[in-house]
């Protein structure tokens, strides 16, 4: 099954920016090749400009203070098996622990890094750390991959509680709110929405095999879903036929 996740503020809009960044630069790290860890040096930088507010620090340790509080009132509940909710608590406790004990903001080790800061640069310039613009990064890649994989992990040590904090408010963002089996008839749905606590994110999920996509506009009053398919050459065309799906509107 395929899931798309679609939000509806600004904050949630970030950490979902983030969780695909950290995504593309552990997966990067891990691999041998140069590309991959100059790739994973760009997803790197872009991670830095995304986290450049000052309240993100704040928000995810209030984000999850409040977690925490959710969690410890829902011990004792025979419908709740306790041994994962301590688990999730501990996880909880020992993350925000973590982020707050850094006294420097967010991603500051890096922006303190100057060689690293002048190919953040020339990044930003297309093509514009050949080897000739940037001879000491090219130096850098043809080192060997081990020594590569420990520069990277390096710089990417300090902002894992970063990721350790979003991954969880994610993860229980996504577990909220009840799923419900729908039909966008001819590729296209519409639902009012109501509650005094709106949705924060919605989440679709479709069979591998549906040869369309969809795509959501949606406001507070109203969530509008359109199955497109998609076309290498024209724009992505409406599909024509009932899609099956399922939707979650999740709430923290």
């Amino acid at each position: 099954m395929s899931s798309y996740d679609y939000p509806f503020n600004e904050r949630i809009r970030t950490l979902l920016r983030l969780e695909d960044l950290f995504g593309k630069v552990l997966h990067n790290v891990e691999s041998t090749h140069e590309i991959n860890h100059h790739a994973a040096l760009i997803s790197l930088f872009q991670i830095l400009d995304v986290i450049d507010r000052a309240e993100l620090k704040t928000d995810l340790l209030q984000e999850l203070d409040r977690q925490r509080i959710v969690m410890n009132g829902l011990r004792g509940n025979p419908a709740i098996a306790q041994n994962v909710l301590i688990e999730v608590i501990e996880e909880i406790e020992t993350t925000a622990t973590t982020l707050r004990s850094s006294s420097v903001k967010l991603g500051q080790t890096l922006r303190d890094n100057e060689w690293l800061m002048s190919i953040k640069q020339r990044a930003g310039i297309p093509g514009g750390i050949c080897e000739f613009d940037v001879p000491s990064y090219h130096y850098w890649l043809g080192l060997d991959q081990e020594r590569r994989k420990q520069d990277l992990e390096t710089w990417l040590r300090p902002l894992m509680p970063l990721y350790e904090s979003l991954r969880i408010i994610l993860h229980i963002l996504r577990g909220s709110g009840a799923t419900a089996g729908l039909v966008a008839v001819n590729g296209a749905y519409q639902q009012m929405l109501g509650g005094a606590k709106p949705a924060q994110m919605l989440k679709i999920t479709v069979d591998d095999n549906l040869p369309c996509f969809p795509e959501v506009s949606a406001n507070k009053y109203a969530i509008n879903i359109r199955f497109n398919s998609l076309d290498s050459v024209q724009k992505p065309r409406q599909c024509e036929v009932d899609v099956n799906f399922e939707l979650t509107l999740c709430n923290l």
